[in-house]
């Protein structure tokens, strides 16, 4: 369930490459409804998996990106920028100093917003 997945403060963001390999990356996120969000390079990898292939795996984990919990399947929606822009103030709100500090990092029109919901959960 998105409650299991978003029991703490990291969640374990699981794309695939074109071979099905998967690639985990720790992310913060915030809870809105039904969906995670949460915000990140443009030009990372994980935007370009998703961009691939929506489907993906999510899952609590630590700061380190060990597994606390259960993974749960998911699907990836990249966000327009007005809807990115909204995201990331939402991260920086949560996660304090660190999370302004990080998401300012590069250059601002380089942040890619990621809205993640379970395939039971509605859309929209």
């Amino acid at each position: 369930s998105l409650d299991a997945a978003a029991g703490g403060r990291y969640i374990a963001l699981t794309t695939f490459r074109k071979d099905g390999t998967p690639v985990s990356t720790p992310v913060w996120f915030v809870r809105e409804g039904d969906a995670l969000v949460v915000t990140t390079q443009g030009g990372s990898g994980k935007v370009k998996r998703i961009r691939a292939n929506p489907s993906i795996t999510v899952g609590p984990c630590d700061m380190r990106g060990r597994s606390t919990g259960p993974a749960v399947p998911a699907r990836a929606a990249l966000t327009d920028d007005a809807e990115t822009a909204r995201i990331t103030a939402a991260v920086s709100k949560r996660y304090g100093l660190l999370g302004r500090f990080l998401t300012s990092r590069g250059k601002k029109d380089d942040r890619q917003g990621i809205r993640i919901t379970l395939p039971d959960a509605p859309v929209g």
